[in-house]
């Protein structure tokens, strides 16, 4: 069906204005014809999962906006030596599959609990987060690819999984990829037991050594309080949660870049280059918990420090500052000012670009 909608209703940010067509697909033939009829016309398209990873601009998107809504998922099979392989619709809520995966004893993606959005999104970016990446389940994806006309399956090691980083997102342009995902395959391991835990501060949570395993629903219930306590878990009474999750991804510079900050600042090997923590670059560079900007877009107190009562209407989370947050009828322009302030805050103390994680469609940093 079609309908005229406003992106701020369908995103997380609350941010976006209207889209010239806006077009819900419920299964896998409806998002194929409404992709064709999109490209037949010469329409740019967007394509909507969840809503929760993307930024679009005040003017709206001038095309057709492609809200994935198929549900549903089945278990292929399931066996000792191979585990489950499950087949996931694309717009299947991805926090719904976990749970059920750890009701199911389908062990692997418990630490990826509380992320909000689509499942069909998940490999795109590489979702991450607590030591575990969706690249370390997924078998394929299955996908229409626009250029081709046809159904398109890519195999794992096909996807060039990297960093919040795949061929599926490195074939997209402001929201419109080349290859929409209709189904994802995983393959799960049996039991209750989750995966190794890889993240020191589940672990301590957890009170399990690096590498050990523990209960996958204790593991779940203690990823929900940890994403829950930094405003990471979606809440309509909690403002912390009107944002894109982390707004920029942790840099990855060469060793030498690394060694030019401060022994106390994070840093992880990652193979020819190090990883480096925004949150600590961000906060280091002088931006604190609920930085905000005065002027047009509202006041914050003095050296713009957090204060309830002058909070503007876009600012960092007041309890993580990765986040950027809708305070309350903030557009995609004050969104965008928050992280330009931050963005070249960093670049000025570091000299370190952060690159936003979000899809920006019709917007730019």
């Amino acid at each position: 069906m079609k309908e005229q909608k406003f992106l701020s209703s369908l995103t997380t940010l609350e941010v976006g204005g209207p889209a010239r067509n806006y077009v819900v697909a419920g299964t896998e033939a409806e998002i194929i014809a409404a992709v064709q009829e999109a490209d037949d016309a010469g329409e740019p398209l967007l394509v909507l999962g969840g809503g929760s990873n993307l930024v679009v601009s005040d003017e709206g998107f001038a095309g057709t906006v492609l809200k994935i809504a198929s549900q549903g998922y089945v278990a292929n099979s399931q066996d000792s030596c191979g585990g489950a392989s499950v087949v996931v619709q694309a717009g299947h809520d991805w926090d719904d599959f976990v749970h059920q995966s750890v009701l199911h004893a389908w062990s692997g993606v418990e630490a990826l609990s509380g992320i909000p959005g689509s499942t069909g999104a998940t490999p795109v970016q590489n979702v991450g987060a607590y030591g575990c990446e969706v690249a370390q389940t997924i078998a394929a994806v299955r996908t229409w690819d626009r250029e081709k006309n046809a159904v398109h399956t890519f195999t794992n090691s096909e996807l060039k999984f990297g960093y919040r980083d795949s061929l599926l997102k490195a074939t997209t342009v402001n929201g419109s990829p080349r290859y929409v995902v209709l189904t994802v395959e995983f393959q799960l391991l049996l039991g209750r037991m989750s995966a190794p835990i890889k993240y020191s501060e589940l672990a301590r949570r957890l009170d399990v050594e690096i590498g050990k395993r523990a209960n996958s629903l204790e593991v779940r219930r203690t990823v929900l309080a940890l994403r829950a306590a930094k405003g990471m878990v979606l809440d309509p009474a909690d403002r912390d949660t009107f944002s894109t999750g982390s707004f920029f991804t942790n840099p990855l510079v060469t060793a030498e870049v690394a060694n030019t900050l401060p022994a106390d600042a994070p840093r992880w090997p990652a193979g020819d280059v190090v990883k480096l923590s925004a949150a600590w670059l961000i906060e280091h560079a002088g931006f604190s918990k609920g930085f905000g900007l005065a002027g047009e877009l509202g006041g914050v107190s003095p050296g713009g420090k957090y204060d309830a009562g002058t909070l503007p209407r876009a600012s960092l989370s007041t309890k993580h500052t990765l986040a950027i947050t809708n305070r309350g009828g903030a557009g995609a322009e004050d969104i965008l000012a928050v992280a330009r302030e931050v963005r070249d805050g960093v670049v000025r103390e570091f000299g370190i670009a952060l690159v936003p994680e979000p899809v920006l469609a019709g917007c730019s940093l």
